[in-house]
């Protein structure tokens, strides 16, 4: 498996982030869109239980199906192996008739910049407020276009999702993966447990 050598930087403002991008001449790849994702596991959770997920995504311009797996929460942590395929919904199929189960359907929106050969997507995901992320082939590539937007490398966060939702509201990382992360209100069980 590869690792996926990136960085997320929580609550920033995209507007801002897209106003230095044009400043430093990156390219907007693909304008905001909506992106669906479908999660699978085993049945018996023994993909989780080694911090692993099977996804279809769409992701607007293609549909990709990948495993990832979370190693560790260091920049090179999380880990990928990715194909792309031609229909979401026969993917899922596929995964279906093999005997994996649908843990999570959730919907989020995406735009894609490049800078010097490093992409920056700009995340909107239900329920928290807008992150960042910086993806890579090295470090020092994710370090210098982060110090070019403005970013601190100190802020920066590793892993999943699930550390956004962890900085906005008082949940445990299981209470994080819901079978549909889909955007509207938030969830009454969710409002009470926003941080300060």
């Amino acid at each position: 498996m590869q690792p996926e050598i990136e960085a997320k930087f929580l609550n920033v403002n995209h507007d801002e982030l897209r106003a230095k991008l044009k400043e430093l001449g990156a390219t907007c790849r693909q304008p905001m869109r909506l992106m669906r994702r479908r999660n699978f596991d085993l049945p018996d959770g023994g993909l989780e239980r080694r911090h692993g997920w099977v996804r279809v995504r769409d992701e607007g311009d293609k549909i990709t199906l990948s495993y990832k797996q979370l190693d560790d929460r260091s920049l090179q942590g999380m880990k990928e192996v990715l194909v792309v395929v031609n229909d979401f919904e026969a993917a899922s199929n596929f995964l279906q008739a093999i005997g994996l189960v649908v843990k999570a359907n959730e919907e989020t929106r995406r735009e894609s910049w490049e800078l010097d050969g490093v992409e920056i997507d700009l995340d909107e995901w239900p329920w928290i407020k807008p992150f960042v992320e910086i993806e890579a082939q090295d470090e020092k590539s994710v370090w210098n276009i982060a110090k070019r937007l403005g970013l601190r490398p100190g802020d920066a966060k590793h892993g999943s999702v699930e550390i956004a939702y962890q900085a906005e509201y008082d949940v445990t990382e299981e209470e994080t993966y819901v079978p549909e992360l889909l955007f509207g209100p938030v969830p009454d069980w969710l409002v009470s447990r926003r941080r300060t």
